[in-house]
This record gives C-alpha cells, structure tokens and sequence, in this order.
C-alpha cells in the first residue's frame, strides 16, 4: 500500500485523505440519520394521546425524549398551540427549517470529494504524463523502466480518484434518500398535530 502511495506521486495522498474525509463524515451521517429515524405514527399517536387527556407537560416529555427532528417539531407545535392555524404552521416550519439546516449539515463535503476525487486523479494522470515525457526528452533513447515511474503515477492517481469518487457518490445519494425521508416524516407529523391542535375546542 505505501509502495503504491509513493509511486502515485503527492496527489495520491490527498485523494487517500479526501477518501478519509469521506469515510468519516458518512459514517458520522449515517449514525445520526439513524438515531433520527423514528416511528412517525406511533410517537405522534402518543402525542394525540397525551393532548386528549389535557396532559400537556406528558407531551412534551415525550417530545424531548423522542429523539430526532421529528419531536422538536412537533414540540414546536404543542409550545404554540394556542396561535391560530397559519401561525401555528409558521411556527411548525422554523422549526423544520432549524432541524433540515442539522440533517444537510456535511453534505455539502461529500458531495464535493465525490465530485473532485476524479479531477485529482486526471491531474495525477497529466503529472504522470509530464514526468514520463520529461524523461523522454532529457535522454531521447529512453528505457522502458526509465518511463514506468510516470506512468505508474497517471494510472494510480486516476484509479485512485475513481475509487474514492464512486462510493462517495453512492453514499451521498444513500444519505440525501434517508434524509428525504425524515422531511417527510416532519411534514406528514407536523400536519397531523396542526389538523388536531386546530379542530380541538
């Protein structure tokens, strides 16, 4: 593994640390997107629950011990039911807002690194291409392990960049579905408490 890192020149190591960057700020994702995730209809049933009976505070505890973006809009809601509808709403999607702002949070890194992993191993496939016509020219009878050291390094750097920018690709694209899916799960709670805050007597 170090014999091939030095053999594709400096830029291998940068791709070797964008792929780092990548492997943790997935896994960071991942982990949070998990602990997110929640069972939308029984926690909000809960709520409803907790509301019919008059036990505010109930609800709210249940808001704070839930875990994810879920509850705090939800919470959001029950801290401002006595608005009228649209301002409930409003109030509702603040909160949303906040909590999609910390799910997109890092994103943005993957999806770069999965975008320039590639145009580092290009550009480690031109230095090798510079270096092994620079070897040509200085001693225009060249032999072939004299040109292998460049040629090493354009096709390591460019295998290099391909294989940290697929799974960076593909794990960006798995992240951004889950996180698809917890807005969803906010906007379909966030209906349903406004629907029953706003029909309650």
């Amino acid at each position: 593994m170090l014999m091939l890192m030095q053999q594709g020149g400096p830029l291998m190591w940068l791709i070797l640390l964008s792929a780092v960057v990548a492997f943790v700020i997935f896994s960071e994702r991942f982990l949070y997107y998990h602990r997110a995730h929640i069972n939308t209809g029984d926690f909000v049933n809960g709520i409803r629950n907790a509301l019919k009976r008059g036990n505010v505070s109930e609800a709210l505890a249940l808001c704070d011990e839930a875990p994810g973006p879920v509850a705090q809009v939800v919470k959001a809601g029950i801290e401002n039911r006595e608005l009228h509808r649209e301002d409930l709403r409003e109030a509702m999607e603040d909160a949303a807002r906040i909590e999609i702002a910390r799910l997109e949070r890092r994103l943005v890194v993957l999806a770069t690194i999965a975008q320039i992993a590639p145009l580092l191993g290009f550009l480690g496939t031109v230095a090798g291409m510079i270096s092994t016509f620079k070897v040509m020219q200085a001693t225009m009878q060249s032999a072939p392990g004299q040109l292998a050291g460049g040629v090493w390094q354009a096709l390591l750097t460019t295998a290099g960049g391909l294989v940290v920018a697929i799974p960076a690709y593909v794990g960006y694209n798995y992240l951004v579905s889950r996180m698809r899916s917890i807005v969803l799960d906010m906007e379909k709670a966030a209906n349903e408490i406004i629907n029953f805050l706003t029909r309650r007597p």
